[in-house]
This record gives structure tokens, C-alpha cells and sequence, in this order.
């Protein structure tokens, strides 16, 4: 698999890399011994990068990732912190990333974070010297070995590149998200920021498994949040309305080329974007691991493909998300 940098870490991983929120919570039930599995198959494909978070099943997917890397070291895990408590930017402060990070740790078996990320926090937090400086102390303790944010927004992403510590940037990118390929990956490749795009498969949208006749379980986000009722609609469905989502996909699928599945040309879509360091599918069976891992040897998309990506997301998506996020 192609191999892309996080500058400021001084380490490179597999341009497609394993979202771990369906490990945790939220997606479903999944076994202990069928995440396993997941991450097996993953890493056999040639996944060298895990992206997780501490509220991701209170803590489950980290845990299970935890007992993986016991057999497996080497690979590069990231996590996130912040969900824990209310989202006031007050709570944002070092004696919580301390014990924040420490269960993180303890979670993951490790003595230092590779990487913890901020996780979506309320946007005056980008902005606030002192956290920013807690981040520089947890470094200095080698609590952790660098830091990076998850934004909703484009303008909390480019606040956050414009701080010299900040390793990566985590944002929804996929072909319903394009506003970061504007301003954002040519902002953090100029600063040296590691891009991590997650939803890149719009909640399975992209995926070309679901029809109008598609239901959820009552545990998914993807039944429970539809509207934002639990957090930032823009993490379900990329802020997209389901079925305005089937018609994009519907005249997108003719461009998928032979042989590929719908899943990894829109996978293939984002790993040609110019600045995109790793994107990071979920999978919550061995199969999915597989067949994601796969798309980074699809050849890249031509032009004249990408144009005609670009013209269903300007007639349909973009009048629904361009403005929000």
C-alpha cells in the first residue's frame, strides 16, 4: 500500500487506514472476537494506521485495539478526547487531558499516545491559548508524542493549522464533502498538518448498499441522529438527506470502474486529492477490512471522471452542505 507522512510526527502509514467507531458503539452490535478479526484483516491488507476515541463505546474500542497491539506493535493509533464531559469550552483545560489521556493509555496498553486529537470541541476552543499550551505540557510529559484536532468546520480547521503544534487535522471529506479541497489540504500541506478524512464513505451512503427500503437498528446513528438529535448532524449521512443521497449515488455509480465496488471508487476518489494523508474507513467485519484496504490499488481516477464527481456534488450536494460545514 502506498505510504503518505504526518510531517510533524516524522513517521509515514498506509493511505488507507481503520476507523474504529464501529468497534466501539453505535453502528450496530459487533463481537469482540469479530473486531479482532476486522483489525486482523485490516492490518493484513496492509493498514499500518487505527483511528479510535475514548467515548467510542466509553472506551470498548480502545480497549479491544489495546489487547491487539499486545501482538501487533508497530502500527500507528491515534485517539481522540473531549466527549466526555458537556461540550463547554470551561472543561477544556490540562487537569482533564491528564486524566483524559491517562485512561486513554491505560485503555491502550501504551505509556505515550502516539497522537490524541481533540475531538470536535465547541469552536472557541480552537481559538484558546491555554489549551493549546495544556496540549504542549501533556507533550512534554510525555503523556503523549503530539496532538491534532477532529473539526466539523473548515474555518475550525484552518484556526487549527494556523497553530505551530498541530500535527493533523481530522475532517469529513468524501465526494457529498468537498469545501476542505478549497482552502483547508492546501493550507495544511503548506503547514506541514497531516489531513485524516473520515465519513469518506457519507455513513455507508456511498457504499451503494442501500435503497429507499433500507432501515437501521435503533442503536445506529444512522436511525437515532438523522437530524442531530445526539450530535453534529454532519457525522451522519455527511449532513445529507438519505434519499437526495440515493439519486447522487445512482448517477455516480456508471462511473465506477470494472471490477471496483461502488465503496472503493468513492475511497479511490478521496486518496487522489491532493494533501490527503490517510482516510479512514470503518469496518465492522473482515470482509469490509479487506475490500476497503483494496482501493489504494485502483488506478487513480481520471480527470474527465472527477469532473463529472464534481458535477453531481455542485447540482445536488452542495445547495444542501457546501454552507453549513
Amino acid at each position: 500500500m502506498e505510504n503518505r507522512s504526518f510531517p510533524k510526527l516524522g513517521r509515514s502509514v498506509g493511505v488507507v487506514g481503520l476507523g474504529a467507531w464501529q468497534l466501539g458503539a453505535d453502528w450496530g452490535q459487533v463481537s469482540e472476537s469479530d473486531a479482532h478479526a476486522t483489525l486482523q484483516a485490516a492490518v493484513d491488507s496492509g493498514v499500518t494506521f487505527i483511528d479510535t476515541a475514548d467515548v467510542y463505546g466509553d472506551g470498548r474500542s480502545e480497549q479491544i485495539i489495546g489487547s491487539f497491539l499486545k501482538d501487533h506493535p508497530g502500527l500507528t493509533v491515534f485517539t481522540k478526547m473531549g466527549r466526555r464531559l458537556p461540550q463547554e469550552p470551561g472543561n477544556y483545560h490540562l487537569d482533564n487531558f491528564r486524566a483524559w489521556t491517562d485512561r486513554s493509555r491505560a485503555n491502550l496498553g501504551v505509556e505515550t499516545l502516539d497522537l490524541v486529537q481533540l475531538h470536535c470541541p465547541p469552536t472557541p476552543v480552537f481559538s484558546s491559548d491555554a489549551v493549546f499550551d495544556a496540549l504542549d505540557t501533556l507533550v512534554e510529559e510525555k503523556r503523549i508524542g503530539a496532538y491534532g484536532v477532529s473539526v466539523e468546520t473548515a474555518e475550525e480547521a484552518l484556526t487549527a493549522i494556523a497553530r505551530p503544534g498541530v500535527a493533523s487535522v481530522q475532517i469529513i471529506l468524501n465526494a457529498f464533502r468537498h469545501k476542505p479541497l478549497e482552502r483547508v489540504l492546501p493550507a495544511a500541506a503548506e503547514a506541514g498538518v497531516g489531513i485524516i478524512a473520515r465519513v469518506p464513505l457519507a455513513s455507508g451512503l456511498l457504499s451503494g448498499r442501500y435503497d429507499a427500503n433500507t432501515t437501521f437498528a435503533a442503536d445506529d446513528h444512522r436511525n437515532y441522529n438523522r437530524h442531530g438529535e445526539s450530535f453534529d448532524v454532519g457525522e451522519t449521512f455527511s449532513g445529507v438527506d438519505f434519499q437526495v443521497g440515493l439519486e447522487a449515488v445512482g448517477r455516480l455509480r456508471p462511473l465506477v470502474p470494472a471490477g471496483a465496488t461502488m465503496a472503493q471508487f468513492a475511497l479511490r476518489w478521496i486518496i487522489d486529492q491532493h494533501g490527503l494523508t490517510v482516510v479512514i474507513p470503518g469496518a465492522r467485519n473482515p470482509e469490509q477490512a479487506r475490500a476497503n484496504a483494496a482501493s489504494a490499488d485502483l488506478a487513480p481516477l481520471s480527470p474527465e471522471t472527477q469532473e463529472m464527481i464534481t458535477a453531481v456534488y455542485d447540482e445536488l450536494i452542495r445547495p444542501q452542505v457546501h454552507g453549513k460545514w
